[in-house]
Parts: structure tokens; sequence; C-alpha cells
């Protein structure tokens, strides 16, 4: 008796939380050399076999766009999508993967929406990020142009966006403004600061998040993942009927 109590008072689960119920794993960065991801196609696919052990069917990986640091463009993303595609399919890795982009909301996003050459997923889906120190001046404004141009934003680790933390009505502000809301899974790994994953927590007992993804640069992301398997909130949110990943498609 002791052992289980001592498991349950650690807020764990006896099994570990099956992730293929997702199918779809949203935001990562598995197209090598192109930004703070995968650096070899040799790191991509211990990745991505280490998704499809997990249970994943499907991979919407989503490089960075950032003016300052990683000007990608879709032309890029797309070649290095049909490279990857092409390895995958050389190592018998059972999953589809598709390409997006994850957009730093910056001075030169709205240029890239006026032209229209924005990335999306499974339609008209679009991962944005913000920065971790202040939310830009413009972010409401930019998520009404999204909105208006036919777009479903989609907020990416929106609970590590720390400014917010005061106050949960900014959150309640984002759903009411049709702003999907995505989590990491590993923002439930402890050792990775409390007031995110608290924040983490906070969020899926209030029924907010959308979509969950790994957010994998690295296997040490895959690493959390696995530690975060037995945590009782992903268990809860894996099991709502909330969650749209598993009705994301591959293009």
């Amino acid at each position: 008796m002791s052992i289980f109590k001592n498991i349950f008072s650690k807020g764990k689960l006896l099994n570990p939380v099956d992730l293929s119920q997702l199918e779809t794993d949203l935001h990562s960065h598995l197209i090598p050399a192109i930004d703070d991801g995968a650096k070899t196609y040799e790191d991509s696919l211990q990745i991505i076999q280490a998704l499809s052990d997990l249970g994943y069917k499907r991979i919407i990986t989503t490089p960075h766009i950032m003016s300052d640091y990683y000007k990608n463009t879709p032309e890029i993303i797309k070649n290095g999508l049909y490279m990857l595609r092409e390895e995958i399919a050389k190592k018998g890795i059972p999953i589809e993967i598709d390409a997006a982009a994850e957009y730093y909301i910056d001075d030169l996003f709205l240029e890239k929406l006026k032209r229209n050459e924005l990335l999306t997923f499974s339609g008209n889906h679009i991962l944005v990020e913000l920065p971790f120190f202040n939310e830009p001046q413009n972010f409401l404004s930019v998520i009404f142009e999204l909105i208006v141009a036919g777009y479903k934003p989609v907020l990416a680790h929106v609970e590590r966006y720390t400014y917010w933390h005061h106050d949960f009505e900014n959150y309640e502000k984002l759903k009411d403004r049709e702003v999907l809301l995505q989590m990491n899974i590993t923002s439930l790994y402890e050792a990775d600061g409390m007031r995110v994953k608290k924040m983490a927590e906070k969020l899926i007992e209030k029924d907010m998040i959308d979509f969950i993804g790994s957010d994998a640069h690295n296997m040490q992301h895959i690493e959390k993942i696995k530690a975060v398997l037995f945590n009782k909130s992903l268990n809860k949110l894996v099991n709502s009927d909330r969650l749209l990943n598993k009705k994301l498609f591959v293009a």
C-alpha cells in the first residue's frame, strides 16, 4: 500500500497515457538545418521514429519563420518536406508528415499576410507564436486580420507566456476572439519550471486547450514526453473530447 500511496501522492498514474489516441502531432521542428530543431536527417529520423513508437500516425512539423533569425520561406520548407518524406520512406517508418510553419508575430508578419504567402495546415489553420518577454502591441489586431482573411489562428505553447500568468482573463479573451490554443506536452515536465507547469495544468482544468504538441527539436524533448506520460493532467486532457489533434489531416 505504501508504494501506491507514494505514486498517487505525487500525482502520478500507474500506467502511461496512450498518445496514439491523438493520431496527429502538431508543432515540431523536424526539417533539418533550417531552424533550431533537428540538425541532420539522422536527427530527424530518430525523432520521427520515436514519435511513431509513441503511437502517432501523422506529424505536422512547423519550422520557425522569424524575420531576424530564421528567414525561411514556403519554398524552403516545402523542399525540405519533400526530401524528408523521401528519407522517411527509405527507412520505412509508418507515419505521414506534412509541414506548415510557426510564425513569429513581428513587424513583417502582416506583410506576409497581405502577400498571401502564409503556410497553413489542415485547411486554413495557422500556427503563430509570441515573444516570451512581452505581448506585442499589435497582437490582437493581427489576430483580427487573420480571422477576417479566413484563417484559424492557433497560438503556440500558450502556457509559456508568463506575462499573462497574473490574470487568467487573458486566456479567456483569447478564446472569445476565436483563437485556438496549443500546449506543449513537455510543459508538464516538472524540472522545466513550476510556473509554466502550473499554468498548463490550470488551462487543462478549465478545458481551454484545443491542441497539444511535442514541439520536438531533439531527442531530449522525446525523453521529457516519456517522463510526462504518467501525469494525471495529461491523462485528463488526452481522454477528454476537447482536443482537435485527431481531426487534423495531412495533405
